[in-house]
Order: structure tokens, then C-alpha cells, then sequence
């Protein structure tokens, strides 16, 4: 029996890779199974009528890729018909029937077919799930200093993990932490490998450059991808933990709100710039200052302020407003969850990230 689960486990291990080898050993045992299915029908039909040889295929149109499957399916078409032929069922296949099995079996060959990776369904489903989490650990901020608190919220538009909206950040020497909040043309699952790449290029010059060189190499690497949406708004910040000195660098993204403990509410930041993939030589103004203890620091994607019947400027004064009534009221504990929830849904992805001192 252990022998037997190290076989099965060795055998998914290998059809995780999606090699050929691996797709024969699995059309092998999918067949090994069809005939015994097949058996128990050409002996007992009423256990195991045609109709359930079906399976067989939805099974392999989940672990096969499309030339295995055709054979499955073809050799599952052989073996319904033959235990069919030798039951001792008085009633003759008729035209409902054989329509409904041929639409079935129809239906199944094209889903395969049309997997423009070349993978089985299952296996494709896997990758985008790996892709999907590889995108999301890429915005797990740096444990923090004590006294320092960061937080984030993301919704994807489509509802399912693939967000052009993310994060990449990083804590140098303990005492630099940097962050960047990138928002990617377009949305859902057709902008997840977009949003993949950019944040696998930012994650590699993060803390190896400075803020506006390294927006300038983003700015080179987007239009290189030689695409009409390419493009991408980023807000890069640097802020000390050890004096709260921080600096702001925007290309294009929608301004930060800086929080003061002592006027209790949200000022906007003056950081503007360019987009990123645009054009050639994009322009970077930076904001600079100091987070007192108190203080706070909030960054968002257009998709939170943006409404169809206003204008950006009302949006963030909107976002300012609800900021600063759930602020005073339940405190900055879960408040970039909060303030998201308030958004009004829509057909964009909304982020929230929010950086604290002294407000854990």
C-alpha cells in the first residue's frame, strides 16, 4: 500500500511538470481504468451503462493535454458502443442519444484544443494559481522596526486574485524601507502576467537604486514591451525608521494623503509625475518630510477614487473625508480594510496601503 501511494504521488509530482512522459503514464492509467469500467459493463450493464463511460473523457480533459485526451475519448467511444452492443437491452440507441454523446464529446476536444498554453485544464488552473500567489508575495512588506505599522487592502475587479494593482517593498540595512505601489493598465486575469513581470523587474532594482533612476528604468523596461497598454501609474516611497525623515516620488499615480496627529486629518501630498511607458524621458516631482510619532502616510490606486460622474479631485476628497471620519472614530487598526469596503464596487482594481509610526 505504501509502495502504491509513493507510486501516485511520484506520478503527480510528474504531471506537475507537464512532460510528455508524464502525460503517457497518466493516459495510461486513465485507460487502465476505462477497460475495467469497460469489463464490469460487458458483464453487468445495468451497473455501468454507456452513458457512464463519460467520465472517462471529463476526467482526462482535466489531466490531459488535447492528443492524449483524443485518445482517451476516442477509446472511450469504442468501449461504450461495444458494451452497449453486447448488453441485452431491447432498446436501440436513438437520435437523442447519439446527439447528446457526440455534443459531449465535442465539447470536451474543443475546451482542450483551446488551452493556448498546451497544458491540461487542471494544470493550467495550478499555474495560474501559482502565478496569482507569486504576485501577491510580492507586496509582503518587511517585518518593521518597532513603532512603525503598515497595512494594505486590495480588491481585484474580476474577483479573483489577478490584479494589476500591486506592491514590491523592501527594508535595507533595518533602517530604509522602501516602498512601491504600482498600478498596471488593465485588469483581472488578462493583466496578471503583465503585472507579474513589471513587479519580478521592480522587485530586482528595488533597493538597488535610487527612486527616480529606478522609475526611469521602469519607465525603459515598459517601453520596451512595445504594446499600446504598457503603461503603468507607480508611486515610490522611502521613508527612515529610525527619524520618520521619508521622501515621496510619483509618476503618474493618484496623490498621497498624509495623516497629522496633531490637526487629526488628511492632507494631500504634492508628489506628481509622469506615467510610467508613456514616453522617453517621463518628469518626477518628489515630496519630502518627517512622520512624527501620530503621524501617518496613505497610498491608493485610482480605482478608490474614481467615479463615473466626477472628477478625480472629487474622488480624493471623498477618500479624505471617509479616511478621516473612520480614523476618528475606531482608530488606524484595520483601517485600509475599512475604508475599501466603502468603496463603491466597480469594473477597476482598488488598492489601500497605509504606513503608520507609532500607531500600531
Amino acid at each position: 500500500m505504501q509502495q502504491s501511494r509513493l507510486g501516485l504521488g511520484d506520478l503527480a509530482r510528474r504531471w506537475r511538470t507537464g512532460s510528455s512522459r508524464s502525460q503517457l503514464q497518466v493516459l495510461g492509467l486513465l485507460l487502465v481504468g476505462l477497460l475495467l469500467c469497460f469489463l464490469v459493463s460487458w458483464f453487468e450493464y445495468d451497473w455501468l451503462p454507456s452513458g457512464a463511460f463519460l467520465l472517462w473523457p471529463l476526467a482526462g480533459l482535466t489531466l490531459l493535454r488535447f492528443r492524449p485526451l483524443a485518445v482517451l475519448t476516442g477509446a472511450t467511444a469504442v468501449a461504450a458502443l461495444l458494451a452497449y452492443a453486447h448488453s441485452s437491452r431491447s432498446r436501440e440507441l436513438g437520435p437523442g442519444d447519439i446527439v447528446v454523446a457526440a455534443l459531449a464529446i465535442a465539447i470536451v476536444l474543443r475546451q482542450s484544443s483551446q488551452q493556448r498554453s498546451g497544458l491540461p485544464v487542471g494544470l493550467s488552473e495550478a499555474m495560474l494559481a501559482e502565478l496569482r500567489d507569486r504576485l501577491q508575495s510580492q507586496g509582503r512588506i518587511p517585518a518593521l522596526p518597532e513603532g512603525w505599522c503598515s497595512q494594505s487592502a486590495m480588491i481585484a475587479a474580476a474577483g479573483t486574485g489577478y490584479a494589476g494593482d500591486f506592491l514590491v517593498a523592501d527594508l535595507r540595512d533595518g533602517n530604509l524601507l522602501e516602498l512601491v505601489l504600482v498600478d498596471v493598465c488593465g485588469k483581472g486575469t488578462a493583466v496578471g502576467p503583465q503585472s507579474l513581470q513589471f513587479a519580478g523587474a521592480l522587485g530586482g532594482l528595488i533597493g538597488a537604486l535610487p527612486p527616480e533612476p529606478l522609475l526611469r528604468a521602469a519607465n525603459e523596461f515598459l517601453l520596451r514591451q512595445q504594446t499600446e497598454e504598457a503603461f503603468s501609474t507607480a508611486v515610490h516611497v522611502a521613508v527612515d525608521v529610525r527619524d520618520g525623515s521619508y521622501r515621496v516620488t510619483s509618476a503618474g499615480h493618484p496623490p498621497a494623503l498624509r495623516w497629522s496627529a496633531a490637526g487629526e486629518e488628511w492632507a494631500v501630498d504634492n508628489a506628481r509625475g509622469t506615467a510610467l511607458g508613456v514616453i522617453d524621458d517621463p518628469e518626477f516631482h518628489a515630496s519630502t518630510g518627517v512622520l512624527a510619532p501620530g503621524d501617518a502616510l496613505m497610498f491608493y490606486t485610482d480605482g478608490v477614487i474614481e467615479r463615473r460622474r466626477s472628477d478625480i479631485d472629487a474622488g480624493i476628497d471623498w477618500l479624505r473625508r471617509v479616511a478621516q471620519q473612520d480614523v476618528r472614530r475606531r482608530g488606524f487598526d484595520g483601517a485600509a480594510q475599512r475604508i475599501l469596503a466603502k468603496v463603491d464596487r466597480g469594473d477597476d482594481d482598488r488598492a489601500i496601503l497605509i504606513l503608520s509610526r507609532g500607531l500600531c
